[in-house]
C-alpha cells in the first residue's frame, strides 16, 4: 500500500529544493489516489506557478503551510484567490499591488536590511513586515550577520522555502560557512520534526 504522507513529504522536499518537475510528478500521483483532496491539487498548482514566478510560488507554499493549520478552508480560498490574481485579472492585480504598497511606508525595489528592521519594529512583527514587502521589494543584505539574523527569522516565522532560497542565493558568497551550514541543519531538523 502506498504511504501518501511519505510521498507528500518527498514531494515537499523536491519543491523546497526547487525540483518542481519531480515535485509535480509526486503531487499529481498523490492527487490521483485521492482526487477530492484540495490540498494535493494546490501543491501541484504551486509547481505550475513556479515555472512563471518562482518567488511567488515559494512564498505561497510557505503561506499555505501556515494558514492551513489555522483554518484549512480559509487557506484554500486565499490561495485560489492569489492564483486567480496571477492568472490575469489585471484589475485585481493592480488593487493588490496598491494595497501592499500602501501598507508599507515607502515602495522600494530593494530595501536595506536596517530599513527592514525599522519596518519590523513599526509593524511589531517580522511576519507582518515581511508580508508587506514580499511582492514589491527584495531585502538587500550585505553583511553575513544580517543574513544569518534574517534567515533565522524566516525559519522561525514559517517561511522555510524562502529561507532555502536565500541560503542557496548566498551559498557561493559564504560557501562552507559554519553559520550558514547551521541554518541549513536547522531547516532540515525542522522539516524532520514536521514529519512526525
Amino acid at each position: 500500500m502506498i504511504n501518501k504522507e511519505e510521498l507528500l513529504q518527498k514531494a515537499h522536499g523536491f519543491f523546497t529544493a526547487q525540483q518542481y518537475d519531480k515535485a509535480l510528478f509526486l503531487y499529481s500521483r498523490i492527487s490521483s489516489l485521492n482526487p477530492q483532496n484540495k490540498e494535493y491539487q494546490i501543491y501541484a498548482l504551486f509547481c505550475d506557478l513556479a515555472s512563471e514566478d518562482e518567488v511567488k510560488s515559494q512564498y505561497l507554499f510557505d503561506k499555505f503551510a501556515i494558514l492551513k493549520d489555522e483554518d484549512f478552508n480559509e487557506a484554500v480560498k486565499y490561495i485560489e484567490n492569489e492564483i486567480n490574481l496571477f492568472d490575469g485579472d489585471n484589475e485585481l492585480i493592480l488593487q493588490m499591488i496598491q494595497e501592499v504598497t500602501s501598507q508599507t511606508t515607502q515602495t522600494f525595489e530593494s530595501i536595506d536590511y536596517q530599513d527592514f528592521l525599522q519596518l519590523e519594529r513599526d509593524r511589531k512583527s517580522f511576519k507582518i513586515a515581511y508580508e508587506d514587502i514580499m511582492f514589491s521589494t527584495k531585502v538587500s543584505i550585505d553583511k553575513k550577520d544580517d543574513l544569518v539574523d534574517f534567515i533565522n527569522k524566516l525559519i522561525e516565522n514559517g517561511f522555510d522555502s524562502t529561507a532555502y532560497t536565500y541560503l542557496d542565493g548566498f551559498n557561493e558568497v559564504f560557501s562552507y560557512d559554519k553559520d550558514l551550514t547551521d541554518l541549513y541543519e536547522k531547516l532540515e531538523s525542522k522539516n524532520i520534526e514536521n514529519k512526525h
